[in-house]
């Protein structure tokens, strides 16, 4: 009887260890600034870079947004000799021609596909960058931030990869992590308790309060229907302290809609574009 006792209390302790998730040492103003009410601008985030004017998730589409951004949006995985690079589909095929994942090749041979001919014969031979390079061009870059979007579900081990290129990197101040993934997300909590992390969810919670509690989250990423239809949520979460951003939105009338309600940040494919409009809309922004 006193096994079974113990191993019930070994597992409500192992149970409240998993709900109870370390914040980061950002908050959501920290990171974004004064949340936003209905009507104030929301900062512009380059989605995969300026993929408007270059080949997503390449150097030059994302020093593009480095150079001309407050936010750059890029996303993470991992080839199959664990480099990091940055690249958002499962599968090469669409970016590159190759059929392969990028979990199937090694980064030598990653490396030597062409990630620029298919957008533009001017960008042939750029190449896929790994998240180093990318972070390398950040640290230049007082002023810029990113969003990295971890793809997939990450183990504490691979998360611990990318934890350490930020700290070797000098930009941990000046990243957050995001991820759909709930596993991602308890290995950050996990290996990186102090970096900023953001959940992407396709319907934001009537009530983000207690998810964002247990994730230690700053902020949601989430659809411009999912705001719309239920602008209380955002409410309930500006009055917690957490940020909401909205992706991927690419029209005048979604960015016009967002922001009326005060979402605090909009993932674009036209960072040019939406910075001009707000310019239009919101004068000194």
């Amino acid at each position: 009887m006193r096994t079974g006792v113990g191993a019930v209390a070994l597992a409500i302790t192992v149970t409240a260890m998993l709900v109870v998730q370390s914040s980061p040492t950002a908050s959501a103003t920290d990171v974004f600034g004064a949340l936003r009410a209905p009507g104030e601008p929301a900062f512009s985030v380059g989605h995969r870079g300026d993929r408007a004017q270059a080949p997503e998730n390449t150097l030059p589409s994302l020093e593009l947004a480095l150079d001309g951004l407050e936010f750059v949006e890029t996303d993470v995985q991992l080839t199959r000799d664990d480099v990091p690079v940055l690249f958002h589909d499962v599968e090469l095929s669409r970016v590159t021609g190759d059929p392969h994942r990028v979990d199937e090749l090694t980064f030598a041979q990653l490396s030597r596909l062409d990630a620029g001919r298919r957008y533009d014969a001017a960008f042939e031979g750029t190449r896929i960058p790994t998240l180093d390079a990318f972070l390398a061009a950040l640290a230049e870059r007082d002023d810029a931030r990113a969003l990295i979007e971890l793809k997939a579900a990450w183990t504490p081990d691979e998360v611990r990869i990318v934890a350490d290129l930020l700290e070797r990197r000098g930009v941990e101040g000046r990243v957050v992590l995001q991820s759909f993934s709930i596993e991602t997300l308890d290995s950050i909590a996990e290996v990186a308790p102090h970096l900023p992390r953001i959940m992407l969810i396709r319907e934001l919670p009537a009530d983000p309060r207690p998810i964002a509690e247990r994730f230690g989250l700053i902020g949601f990423g989430t659809t411009v229907a999912s705001v719309t239809a239920a602008p209380e949520a955002l409410d309930r979460a500006h009055a917690a302290g957490i940020a909401v951003l909205c992706y991927t939105l690419n029209s005048e009338k979604k960015w016009s809609e967002v922001a009326a309600l005060g979402v605090d940040g909009i993932i674009t494919d036209r960072p040019s574009d939406l910075d001009a409009w707000l310019a239009a809309t919101a004068p000194g922004t």
